[in-house]
């Protein structure tokens, strides 16, 4: 496991499209995944123990954050051959077992991914209405075990703010979480 950090957010980027099938049986893209007020994309899995440790406040703050206008959608980009947990019966099973209120999709040929510039799990990318990039940052202080409860709750800020003003924070704590498993390597 390779520990990694996120790219500093590139404000205004356009976020790629995509067509992508979710463990609901539908084909996912950026368009339908798009809330009124904006949309996070994130890029997780089921094995990394960075996405286990925030999985229950993801899920939560998932459900507010769609009350006020914001969707999400999930990717997981991993090598499932590498990674037999990250297999898309085991997706469906997460995403049923801790009730995700979002898609979650899988890119099995991982183009989703390069698209985006995707390097770990949990890796977020927070657009506006626009599909212009205004967050690229950390979940909140958890790595490997959860933060405390009363941290700053850092991505859930930030999209808060994207739905009201369409503008991300101009301070962002990048990401940092297991290096995506690419095919190949």
């Amino acid at each position: 496991m390779v520990s990694l950090t996120t790219p500093v957010c590139d404000f205004g980027w356009k976020a790629p499209n995509f067509s992508l099938p979710g463990t609901d049986g539908k084909q996912w893209t950026l368009r339908d995944a798009m809330g009124p007020n904006g949309l996070l994309v994130m890029f997780i899995c089921n094995h990394c123990p960075y996405v286990k440790a925030i999985r229950p406040r993801l899920v939560c703050d998932m459900v507010e954050l769609n009350a006020l206008g914001v969707h999400a959608i999930a990717v997981m980009s991993n090598d499932p051959s590498e990674y037999a947990e990250d297999s898309f019966d085991n997706m469906k099973k997460v995403a049923t077992e801790f009730g995700f209120p979002f898609p979650y999709v899988i890119d099995e040929t991982q183009q989703v991914a390069k698209a985006y510039g995707a390097v770990c799990t949990p890796d977020f990318f927070g657009f506006n209405r626009d599909f212009e990039l205004q967050y690229r940052g950390r979940f909140d202080e958890s790595r490997k075990d959860t933060a405390p409860e009363g941290v700053r709750r850092d991505l859930f800020e930030a999209m808060k703010q994207i739905a009201t003003s369409q503008h991300g924070p101009a301070e962002q704590v990048p990401s940092m979480g297991c290096s995506i498993k690419w095919k190949g390597e």
